[in-house]
Formats: C-alpha cells, sequence, structure tokens
C-alpha cells in the first residue's frame, strides 16, 4: 500500500517567479536564473513559510495552540513563524538570541513585526541559545502542565518534516520548466544560501527527485562545512522516512569559504556587493544571507572558470524585513 505524503497547508503565493536577469549574467559570465522565494508570500515571504506548510500542518493535526520556535534576534524564520501562527488562531512564543538579553527589543526589521503579530519573546544570551532544543522542550512541558497544548518548531524549521516544503519547491520548478519557463531545460547547478540546512536538504532531494540539476551547493552563511554536512545528512535521512517515493538526493556541497566575520556580520566586500547588486540590477538582497550567498556565487566562478557559461539557479531566499534592520551596518556604503 502506498504511503501518503505528510500533510500540507496551502501558504505559498505560489508558483514563484523564476526570472532572469540578462545584465547580471552577462556580468557573472552564467545563463542565471532566479526563483524568487522572496515573493513567496506578504510580510511571511522568504524560503520559511514553505518549510512552515509542513511544519503548522503537523501542529493543527496534533491540536496544538501554542507554537514555539527560536533563532536570532532578527530571524526571518520566527517572524514567518509568528505571522503565520496569528492566522491560523495559535499563540507564538518565540526565544531570540542576542549579546544583550536585557537589552529592549528592537522596532526595526523582523522583530519589529513579531512584536506587531503579538509573539511571546524570550532573549536568551549566546550560551544559552547552545541548549535551545532543550529548552524549547522545557518551555512546552511547562506549558503543557498549565493545559496548553504546544508545538515545538526547530530553529530554521530545519526537519525532515519542514524540508519537504523544498521538495514541493522542486516539483513546482519542474512544472515551470516544463511550460518552457528559463528555456525548459533543467539546470547544471543550484546555489541558495544555508543557515541551518533545511533548504539545503529539501533542495537536494527535490532536485534529483524531479530531475531539476545534478548538483546543489549551500552556501554556509554560519558555522562550517562539515556542521552543515552532518545535518544535511541526518534531514535528508528524515524527509526519506516520511516519504518514502524519494530516492537518493542530488549532489549536496556544501561551501563555507563565504560566510563573512560571523553570522549575521558581513565584510566590506560583502556590504558593497549588496549595495552593488541593488544599484546596478535592482536585485534587494540581505547581507546576512542572500548577499552572502550570491557573493559566494559571484566568487566562485571567478576562481573556478569551469563554472562560466553554466545554467545555474539562485534560489533567492528571501529576507528583506531583515534588510531593513540592517541601516547602521550599510550605512558608509549607502553614502558612497
Amino acid at each position: 500500500m502506498a504511503v501518503a505524503d505528510p500533510a500540507r497547508l496551502r501558504l505559498v503565493h505560489a508558483p514563484t517567479p523564476l526570472v532572469s536577469l540578462p545584465r547580471l549574467s552577462d556580468r557573472l559570465g552564467l545563463d542565471l536564473w532566479i526563483k524568487r522565494d522572496d515573493a513567496s508570500g506578504g510580510v511571511e515571504a522568504g524560503n520559511k513559510v514553505r518549510k512552515l506548510e509542513y511544519l503548522l500542518a503537523d501542529a493543527l493535526a496534533q491540536g496544538a495552540d501554542t507554537v514555539l520556535t527560536c533563532g536570532a534576534l532578527q530571524s526571518n524564520h520566527c517572524r514567518a513563524t509568528v505571522a503565520l501562527a496569528a492566522r491560523l488562531g495559535l499563540a507564538p512564543i518565540v526565544f531570540l538570541r542576542t549579546t544583550d538579553p536585557m537589552a529592549p527589543v528592537p522596532t526595526t526589521g523582523n522583530a519589529m513585526l513579531m512584536r506587531l503579530f503579538g509573539a511571546e519573546i524570550h532573549r536568551i544570551s549566546p550560551a544559552d541559545y547552545r541548549d535551545r532544543d532543550a529548552l524549547m522542550r522545557a518551555a512546552a512541558e511547562t506549558l503543557r502542565r498549565t493545559g496548553k497544548k504546544p508545538y515545538v518548531i526547530p530553529e530554521g524549521g530545519s526537519n525532515g518534516l519542514g524540508s519537504l516544503g523544498y521538495v514541493e519547491a522542486m516539483r513546482e520548478l519542474r512544472v515551470q520548466l516544463d511550460h518552457g519557463l528559463a528555456g525548459g531545460r533543467s539546470f547544471d547547478l543550484l546555489v541558495h544560501a544555508c543557515g541551518s540546512g533545511g533548504t539545503a536538504a529539501g533542495l537536494a532531494l527535490g532536485a534529483a527527485a524531479y530531475d531539476v540539476a545534478p548538483r546543489v551547493i549551500a552556501v554556509a552563511v554560519c558555522d562550517d562545512r562539515a556542521y552543515f554536512e552532518r545535518v544535511a545528512s541526518r534531514i535528508v535521512d528524515e524527509a526519506r522516512v516520511l516519504t518514502p517515493r524519494l530516492g537518493a538526493p542530488a549532489a549536496l556541497a556544501i561551501d563555507d569559504r563565504w560566510k563573512g566575520p560571523a553570522y549575521g556580520v558581513a565584510s566590506d566586500e560583502q556590504r558593497r556587493f549588496v549595495v552593488d547588486m541593488a544599484r546596478s540590477f535592482g536585485l534587494a538582497l540581505d547581507p546576512v544571507y542572500t548577499g552572502k550567498a550570491l557573493f559566494g556565487l559571484a566568487s566562485m566562478v571567478k576562481a573556478e572558470p569551469a563554472l562560466l557559461g553554466k545554467r545555474v539557479l539562485f534560489v533567492h531566499t528571501g529576507g528583506l524585513p531583515g534588510l531593513l534592520a540592517e541601516g547602521p551596518a550599510l550605512e558608509g556604503d549607502l553614502s558612497s
């Protein structure tokens, strides 16, 4: 008997656009296409809403009335979770990593939107954040003792269930190609920003399942290659248990050369690149995720001439609200 795929809500504004920027392609020396997952929704837009289609479907199926998750102070994932929880009538609780847990929650970017949508916000130190999974489990148990029905979503929505959002994205992309978009042909390579591993796992599984591309490069914005190789491998295994029809993933490489000084901190060159992409091509990238990823792709082409002329899909994973909180960091570059 066939096993049904896990339940999914319809939250993504799909299909998201598949676009070309010919002048950018010419500059990079690629046949470059962009999957605009920054247009996957309204205020919840970005790659996380695809994962949340599955995760929040599971929460509702389990009768949850509260969702808990975690991330950085300007987390795109937490913002999307809070916005969608409010839409679905679930109480959102977020644990946000910050260097100063006593400082007020900002009224900018994702943090402001989380406040707007009524999240219960807990600010925690980087040291406490290292035990985030245990912390959220303990918080959930406390809620159960008060009669609540909590559902815990891991950092970035990155587990086997959440990764199915990007398997579905690759099915969506296959349909777009079959209708003649982007020349109707598969790609040589997919490139995207990697911060928690779930998108990488889903893209690798989906790219293989729907003959979208034989290779995926995840540009790490934090941690290192060995860490994300372990995380992505675990998530791939979890997803294949949940959806046995999935075969082996496409070749997945983690490139950790472009993560900059730290998570959420871009190098001078990366900041200038973000501003240049906006002014030269009208492409809004954030310096935390997508800016580092496209900068990484541009740098790869310079270092590896074999990439010249390849058909490459860049998955734009969003981050505009976070970008709007980066004004002070970009001030010098904006003034030049």
